[in-house]
């Protein structure tokens, strides 16, 4: 079996395929000074617990990451408690994708991989617009014929949120979600509000820009990350919402470079 791992700077998403099919996923907070046996027994324990699969299973392990301090902690996981070495996106992986970027070692790991998985499943007439609601939400362009274009980056909705919460003394932590209306009558929907509905203008802008610079009104939107369901919902911009789409990508690139 295939373990894959997307270490973002909030979360640490793991995922186990059988060939093809998704066996079982978790997620784990992003910790940069937790210890190698740490990760390795929080992972057993996931394991253990959800009874899918035994650490015994995994033959081969493919990480993606933003964090480059914890990837010597977690090649260290795979080695000790996996005896695995594992294969590390990064310059020198063959993506089958053409990263048309000024300098393409300066795109990161996470981008390529959703840019591969949404080409792969969505190739086809249009150009294919990519977002990525994480820590940073992330807009990325390939082409017809599957190039990487490059993109924009824009803080993340609970980045911005958090701002705002430390910013503004009278403001509290809110639950983010759709207070049903834009113009609200307390303050905890009206930040509700400002923030849902905010931010589904900021993807309604970038996506119109982006489809003009393509030069196409038919570039087909995927959505991923954890808040895209809830984005998607207040907006047509959106075409399809895919949750695994990381770790799509990743089962993918492993395939090309096994």
């Amino acid at each position: 079996m295939l373990l894959v791992i997307d270490v973002g700077n909030t979360n640490i998403v793991l995922g186990v395929y059988d060939e093809e099919q998704l066996v079982g996923h978790w997620r784990i907070s992003t910790n940069r000074v937790r210890t190698t046996d740490e990760y390795g027994v929080l992972m057993m324990n996931l394991f253990f617990h959800d009874r899918k699969v035994s650490s015994d299973d995994i033959t081969d392990i493919i990480i993606s990451s933003v964090v480059p301090p914890l990837m010597p902690t977690l090649e260290r996981v795979c080695l000790r408690y996996f005896n695995v070495c594992p294969i590390i996106v990064g310059p020198g992986t063959k993506t089958g994708m053409a990263i048309k970027y000024d300098n393409p070692k300066e795109v990161g790991a996470d981008r390529i991989v959703n840019a591969v998985a949404a080409y792969e499943k969505y190739k086809g007439k249009s150009p294919i617009i990519v977002i990525d609601f994480g820590t940073a939400t992330t807009y990325c362009a390939i082409s017809t014929s599957g190039d990487y274009l490059g993109g924009a980056i824009a803080p993340g909705v609970m980045v911005s949120a958090e701002a705002l919460f430390q910013r503004a003394a009278k403001l509290p932590r809110i639950e983010l979600k759709n207070p049903g209306r834009i113009i609200c009558k307390n303050t905890v929907t009206s930040m509700q509000s400002g923030i849902l509905f905010g931010y589904v203008g900021q993807v309604e802008g970038i996506v119109a820009r982006m489809k003009r610079e393509l030069q196409d009104e038919n570039a087909l939107v995927v959505a991923t990350g954890g808040l895209a369901t809830l984005i998607s919902g207040e907006t047509n911009v959106i075409n399809h919402v895919e949750p695994m789409l990381t770790l799509q990508g990743l089962r993918i690139l492993h395939q090309r470079n096994k």
